[in-house]
């Protein structure tokens, strides 16, 4: 399987995540992920590992809370790949699906799309990121990584996200695509920062599955809460998350199947 090289900024105050992961096949990743029921220390040690900081820091802080409080209107730019696309239109609304106050969709005609997602070819990706985030930040990004995809935002002084912009390498394999889309789709949406001591989040280098799993849906849907703030502090997300978490259980946590009432015709 391809080796994922991805990586997570964010620009106008920026920082950096960098992900490069053991070349790992989806049999051996999928178990480390199988686990669906979690406490609640479990979940909070996760939430502030990937909701704050971030691996790589360029500038400003990054021990708040950051995250859309707008409407996320999803552009599809570069590549016409039509199987890409339809990937990644499925990847947007799985993900709208299973947040529960997130509004995030692709955009409609006459939308301005503050999300915007280029599709390229691997040999092209230097020159993508270039223009998509400056010369400057484009040499220090290719120093730090040789990403495969990449994600980065651009959030206000009150730490809101404005704008978040995605990279997209189109020519690996399905599940390399599906796995980095998720990602980075999921990173632009404010969980910047990778840990290697969480073995279910998607944030972890070493963790691999194509999907949007409970963990970190559970982690999405704390973020996206509307108590949890642009620019709180970890002290003042952890006074709130007693009233938060079982809300967010309730939502993410899945329902058994009623059984088929038979029919009588």
């Amino acid at each position: 399987m391809t080796l994922r090289r991805s990586l997570a900024l964010a620009f106008a105050a920026l920082a950096l995540t960098t992900l490069s992961p053991p070349a790992i096949d989806g049999a051996a990743a999928r178990p480390r992920v199988a686990k669906t029921s979690f406490t609640d220390a479990e979940i909070a040690d996760g939430f502030f590992k990937v909701a704050f900081g971030a691996e790589y820091r360029l500038a400003g802080p990054s021990d708040r809370i950051r995250k859309f409080t707008a409407p996320v209107r999803v552009a599809i730019d570069g590549d016409k790949n039509p199987r890409r696309r339809a990937t990644l239109e499925k990847v947007v609304a799985t993900i709208s699906a299973r947040i529960a106050h997130l509004d995030i969709a692709i955009a409609a005609g006459g939308e301005t799309a503050n999300l915007t997602v280029t599709l390229a070819r691997d040999r092209e990706l230097a020159s993508v990121i270039e223009k998509r985030f400056s010369r400057q930040h484009a040499r220090a990004i290719r120093r730090r990584l040789d990403p495969q995809c990449l994600s980065g935002f651009r959030r206000n002084e009150n730490f809101a996200i404005e704008r978040a912009e995605v990279i997209l390498a189109v020519d690996t394999d399905d599940f390399t695509f599906r796995d980095c889309a998720y990602e980075e789709m999921l990173q632009a949406l404010g969980p910047i920062n990778d840990t290697d001591t969480v073995p279910w989040t998607m944030f972890n280098d070493a963790v691999r599955t194509g999907t949007f799993g409970v963990y970190d849906q559970l982690l999405l849907n704390i973020l996206y809460d509307p108590r949890i703030r642009p620019g709180m502090s970890a002290s003042e997300v952890k006074a709130l998350l007693p009233k938060v978490l079982p809300e967010v259980r309730a939502f993410v946590t899945p329902r058994p199947s009623l059984p088929r009432e038979r029919r009588s015709d």
